[in-house]
């Protein structure tokens, strides 16, 4: 009987970053689950399942990890990536709240579901949940407040996953394309991205939580905030 096909779940999924993991994974062999808001399900294959999802819904989160599973199976890599439209500073408490709720909420609910999957998958699955994010956990933009505080906390979250889950085999990364020095990089590369996702999802353990990463050079340390006291 030949192996079954690995599957990897894009909640989030957009025309470059998304695109271009799916692409990335598709010709390697694995199935591929894509979920957004905007996508037809009409458009789903044998090899690709289409999720319409508003990630803003943690119903949703949940849902489109249950259809992964009846439709091909349990996902061994989840890649996560959930927009807040840009807010000005003098932002109201609802627009925090929805921004919270998408950024922490609806990530929490994606590691949670990631969770309970990985730990019915085989020792050799890739059991990987990257969080694709920027810099606004160890930098501030103003206008971009509410942004700032769910990234923040969805890296707090990302942290302690990955040294929770380490001697599980599970692996979860914060993911931060940025320029050479080191500075943030608003025109990413969606190539960069599927490639640096790959290299993590198929390492034998857990890395850098942290995933600051150059186009062409990989994984590059930048940034001391985050150090353990113990």
């Amino acid at each position: 009987m030949a192996a079954k096909s690995p599957i990897i779940l894009i909640l989030g999924a957009g025309p470059n970053i998304g695109q271009s993991v799916a692409q990335k994974f598709a010709s390697k062999g694995y199935k591929v689950a894509l979920a957004a808001r905007s996508l037809e399900e009409s458009n789903s294959t044998e090899e690709q399942l289409i999720i319409p999802s508003d990630l803003s819904k943690t119903d949703d989160i949940v849902g489109a990890f249950a259809k992964v599973k009846k439709v091909f199976g349990i996902p061994s890599v989840v890649r996560c990536d959930l927009h807040t439209p840009d807010d000005p500073f003098a932002i109201t408490l609802a627009d925090l709240s929805r921004d919270t709720t998408i950024n922490v909420h609806s990530a929490f609910v994606a590691a949670q579901q990631a969770v309970l999957g990985f730990s019915l998958l085989s020792t050799s699955a890739a059991k990987t949940f990257i969080y694709t994010r920027n810099f606004l956990n160890v930098g501030i933009i103003p206008k971009f407040l509410s942004q700032g505080i769910g990234k923040s906390g969805a890296a707090h979250m990302v942290w302690a996953a990955s040294d929770a889950y380490k001697d599980r085999g599970y692996k979860f990364y914060y993911a931060d394309e940025r320029k050479a020095d080191g500075s943030p990089k608003y025109r990413i590369n969606g190539g960069a991205h599927a490639d640096l996702y790959w290299e993590l999802a198929h390492a034998e353990a857990q890395g850098p939580w942290m995933q600051t990463f150059v186009h062409g050079e990989g994984y590059k340390k930048f940034d001391d905030l985050y150090t353990p006291l113990a």
